[in-house]
């Protein structure tokens, strides 16, 4: 290989880059332990503007580098460095991992959804499906686009459960019918968490209600008046209402309001057959993406549907006794469902255990990363980037210009933390008690009203930052689902996102302006 490929190519330069920005950001983080004072808020702190380098760190190289677990090991390096914890092993990632949280991450998204992906491809379920699919409902793009959409308002559970089920349930329908990978992680993406927020009969009314209780305010006195606030404010979700609307429009086929990247993959698709961009890594490896089905084993559609609807089943039932979803619980049943329909119809044992292994071998790199993720974002809150945030954006400001303010400060903790529940609990303590004293001393005729705009405002920008961040479970998700390399989804994705939350913030301001 000649020398000139390292000194001359692209790739020299980016990865050259990288490691100057990496030596730059662990140098930045000493630094930050041997001489700067952190500031204190309550029982945390923050480092002001040096809390958010390994947020920036993680982002920035994921971006250049094209490699998020690169980019990740960097960031948890520079934020380990920064709170002085130099083994990154023993003090860093072996705690982190042996959190119940984390575990549990491993044991669902490696063993259990890996699995199943694994067996359904050794059973030719997966394609039983898609063929059935395509047979008596699906005519096209249009049509297989607008299955994951429905699918998508149906699970409006939200979050990784949502993203998990509509991706693993449409992927092979959407293969079939030659839907780009960008397109399809974007429409299972986006009606995750938005549509969690408009049909909000699920776990995160009684999660936020915690949150918001403000003292002296008679609306947000007690559990019930808080749910009902929540439930009155759905209204003003203009984020989650916009953007489930566009990726129905996108189903539709109308791509105006999609973005570049999207418009362009739609179109490679339809002209080329080629559902990834030139170059693409996607997360779900081979080993997924293609049918080993023995000998004389013939599928049948409901070997796909039957596991599907048990764990469907069981997730909604175990809500509605227990108050939240026992995803285990249905993972593992429809994960031994699928498995024991196998063994019945006569596939070995030996079979079934393989296709078993294909199936963790598929999601481990995807497991790798949100793991991964999980950790970065425990260190950002733990060095107070989110807190710093709040203190930024939270100063005097007029009270219509709060709402964006409000909405600006969520987008930029949860992109940075990758978590949306996270951002919750730093950000809502903080912005009600500011929005309800910012609505009396500026004698708002309508202060409930004002609230529950500022409330919509933190709720969905919370939503956006989780559904464009690099180092959020769903966006991993989504892509290991759909087949999609995940840097092709987070760029594509983030530029209809952007005009979903500017279109909501003009919303929310002119609602502010004349009717508060």
């Amino acid at each position: 290989m000649k020398l000139s490929f390292f000194f001359n190519s692209q790739n020299y330069n980016r990865s050259a880059l990288a490691f100057v920005i990496l030596i730059i950001g662990l140098c930045s983080a000493l630094y930050v332990n041997y001489f700067v004072e952190a500031t204190k808020v309550d029982s945390a702190y923050h480092y002001g503007l040096w809390s958010l380098i390994p947020a920036f760190i993680t982002i920035l190289l994921s971006w250049l580098t094209r490699e998020p677990l690169t980019a990740l090991l960097s960031g948890i390096a520079v934020g380990a460095f920064m709170m002085g914890q130099y083994d990154l092993t023993d003090q860093i990632l072996i705690p982190s991992m042996a959190q119940a949280g984390t575990a549990g991450l491993l044991l669902l998204y490696l063993w259990l959804l890996g699995g199943l992906l694994g067996i359904w491809s050794k059973t030719g379920a997966a394609q039983a499906f898609a063929d059935y699919m395509i047979k008596h409902f699906v005519r096209g793009q249009r049509s297989a686009k607008l299955v994951t959409w429905l699918l998508g308002i149906l699970f409006f559970q939200g979050g990784t459960m949502s993203t998990v089920l509509v991706g693993t349930t449409v992927r092979p329908l959407a293969d079939k019918a030659g839907i780009s990978h960008e397109e399809m992680s974007y429409i299972v993406d986006s009606t995750a968490s938005p549509i969690a927020i408009v049909i909000a009969f699920n776990a995160w009314p009684a999660y936020v209600q915690a949150l918001i209780f403000v003292p002296g305010v008679a609306f947000l006195a007690t559990e019930a008046d808080r749910l009902a606030f929540f439930f009155s404010a759905v209204p003003f979700s203009f984020y989650g209402i916009i953007a489930v609307i566009g990726t129905l429009l996108l189903s539709l086929n109308i791509t105006k309001f999609s973005g570049k990247r999207i418009r362009d993959a739609h179109e490679r698709a339809k002209e080329t057959g080629e559902l990834d961009a030139p170059g693409a890594k996607p997360l779900s490896t081979k080993e997924l993406q293609t049918s080993d089905v023995p000998e004389h084993y013939k599928a049948h559609v409901l070997e796909f549907i039957l596991p599907l609807v048990t764990l469907i089943a069981i997730a909604v039932l175990t809500f509605v006794f227990y108050g939240s979803p026992k995803i285990n619980w249905a993972f593992g049943a429809a994960l031994l469902l699928s498995a024991f329909i196998a063994l019945a119809k006569g596939m070995s044992l030996s079979h079934v255990i393989d296709g078993f292994g294909n199936g963790l071998k598929g999601v481990v790199l995807a497991s790798v990363i949100l793991v991964l993720a999980v950790t970065i974002g425990a260190i950002s809150k733990q060095i107070g980037g989110g807190l710093y945030l709040v203190s930024l954006l939270s100063e005097q400001v007029p009270y219509w210009f709060l709402p964006v303010i409000l909405q600006f400060m969520a987008m930029l903790i949860a992109f940075s933390t990758g978590t949306s529940w996270g951002t919750f609990a730093i950000a809502f303590p903080l912005a009600m008690p500011l929005a309800w004293a910012i609505a009396q001393s500026a004698g708002i005729d309508n202060p409930e009203l004002f609230m529950m705009i500022c409330f919509a405002t933190v709720l969905n920008g919370s939503v956006y930052g989780d559904q464009c961040s690099p180092i959020s479970d769903t966006t991993i998700l989504s892509s290991m689902t759909t087949g999609c390399d995940m840097m092709d989804h987070v760029k594509s994705q983030i530029v209809p996102a952007t005009y979903a939350a500017s279109l909501a913030a003009i919303l929310w301001t002119l609602t502010v302006m004349f009717f508060a």
